[in-house]
């Protein structure tokens, strides 16, 4: 890939065309690289799909997404960067932490879920969509906890952990179909429950550690 054109086409229209800082021609906000001079150019406030160069989507091809970072990653890197000029250093540096942040986003369904919904307009809360008094998932939280409570064997605690990655599984698939329909309650309501589940996960491999 090159690094100058890390946007891709379908996103470039939403996207503003700004002036390199170095050599002043035109380049889409996002880019990293100026296409013309190659300059790295300071990080654009823009959202990290574009960042990225990837349509705004719920559903991401993992395995283009870790091409498109490593190869970022790799150009920016210090070493390359060690001669240059002391704002080139600085703009290497703040593109490497704003493709990390763009990068752990979308890499991650939950952070993914919620950024999305976030940049749809929702004001996403900490505790899941302004929905974490859902009764039914406090409901089925309260029960599964004490049930893990009970577990005295760590295959008794695995049954657990497999229901709920298998309940992540069919979740994350419900979450695709709301974004696909456009349906943002419903994709805010799976978020909260992939919340709920994510953190059960968590705790069901402290409780493994206690009964081992």
């Amino acid at each position: 890939m090159n690094t100058s054109e890390n946007i891709s086409s379908s996103e470039t229209e939403t996207a503003p065309v700004v002036p390199c800082w170095s050599c002043h021609g035109p380049l889409t906000a996002g880019l990293a690289f100026c296409p013309t001079c190659k300059a790295v150019q300071q990080p654009a406030s823009v959202d990290h799909f574009i960042r990225l160069g990837l349509e705004v989507n719920f559903d991401v091809d993992l395995s283009a997404l870790d091409k498109v970072y490593f190869e970022l990653q790799r150009a920016l890197h210090p070493d390359r960067f060690a001669t240059r000029t002391t704002k080139e250093k600085m703009y290497s540096q703040a593109q490497a932490t704003a493709i990390n942040d763009a990068y752990e986003t979308i890499k991650n369904p939950l952070k993914r879920a919620d950024y999305l919904i976030h940049i749809k307009g929702v004001n996403v809360m900490p505790d899941g969509c302004n929905l974490v008094n859902d009764p039914t998932i406090l409901m089925e939280a309260m029960e599964v906890r004490e049930k893990l409570a009970s577990a005295e064997t760590i295959s008794m605690v695995d049954a657990i952990a497999n229901d709920a990655r298998a309940e992540i599984k069919d979740v994350i698939a419900g979450i695709s179909l709301a974004f696909k329909g456009d349906d943002i309650e419903g994709a805010c309501q799976l978020t909260t429950r992939l919340k709920y589940l994510t953190k059960l996960l968590g705790e069901v491999r402290q409780r493994r550690t206690q009964v081992s």
